[in-house]
């Protein structure tokens, strides 16, 4: 009886360096609070409570480094899950690359995750490292459109619009964005991080000319951008402890 090899090993990336000046002034994005926690705190947890995911690398603004190791250091997860933090560069790129250069070698499978997505359900998350498991080197979850779309001429007065794309055909995109830890690396060496570097690693391999398939997401993966994203998170909370005790 031949004993069938074990999957690679799945790590998760959160660039947490961001400042979230749409959110106002204060605090690191990440760092803002949703039940009095910090969002990073939210998105680690979320990604360790995949049991496939056994190290989280949070890459931290600059100055706040030790502060948040010191955050992270007794947060209670999972005993398979170890938590490293490093410091970030000045773009979304650049902080990833530093991201995946702390993975030990190994780790086959990436997932890149927004710290200020911090509500995504595992389930999500699951089914991201399931589908890179299964072959695909770049996954991404989204959600169809509610909203019709206008292509339009960017200016400063009223804007003419270009194109209506087919709704039917778009996707909104979220995290955690799942890769062949091979194929990423590739994009990232093969694509210059020139003025503020790619915000979607998906469109870097996209850019190599890979496949890039796309899993269903989930409405509470939302992105918490502005003040009113604050509000709703709140909310979201507020009702997985009235249902989930959460």
């Amino acid at each position: 009886m031949t004993d069938e090899p074990l999957p690679p090993r799945t790590a998760a990336v959160i660039p947490a360096a961001g400042r979230g000046v749409r959110l106002g002034p204060g605090a690191p994005k990440a760092l803002r609070t949703l039940n009095g926690t910090p969002m990073l705190v939210h998105a680690v947890r979320a990604m360790a409570a995949s049991n496939a995911v056994s190290l989280v690398v949070v890459v931290a603004p600059p100055d706040d480094t030790p502060s948040v190791k010191s955050l992270l250091t007794d947060l209670a997860l999972p005993d398979r899950t170890e938590v490293v933090v490093v410091p970030g560069g000045d773009t979304r790129q650049e902080s990833v690359r530093r991201g995946l250069d702390a993975l030990p070698d190994d780790i086959g499978v990436v997932l890149v995750h927004d710290a200020a997505r911090p509500l995504v359900p595992v389930d999500t998350v699951d089914a991201v490292i399931d589908a890179v498991r299964d072959g695909a080197p770049a996954v991404v979850p989204a959600l169809p459109l509610a909203d019709t779309v206008k292509e339009v001429e960017p200016g400063r007065g009223p804007e003419p619009v270009v194109a209506t794309p087919e709704r039917a055909r778009l996707r909104a995109v979220q995290t955690p964005q799942g890769f062949d830890r091979a194929t990423l690396l590739r994009a990232h060496d093969a694509i210059a991080a020139d003025g503020e570097g790619a915000t979607d690693c998906a469109g870097m391999v996209e850019r190599l000319g890979e496949p890039v398939v796309v899993v269903p997401g989930h409405e509470e993966a939302f992105k918490v951008t502005r003040p009113l994203d604050l509000v709703l998170a709140e909310a979201v909370l507020a009702r997985r402890r009235a249902n989930d005790g959460f």
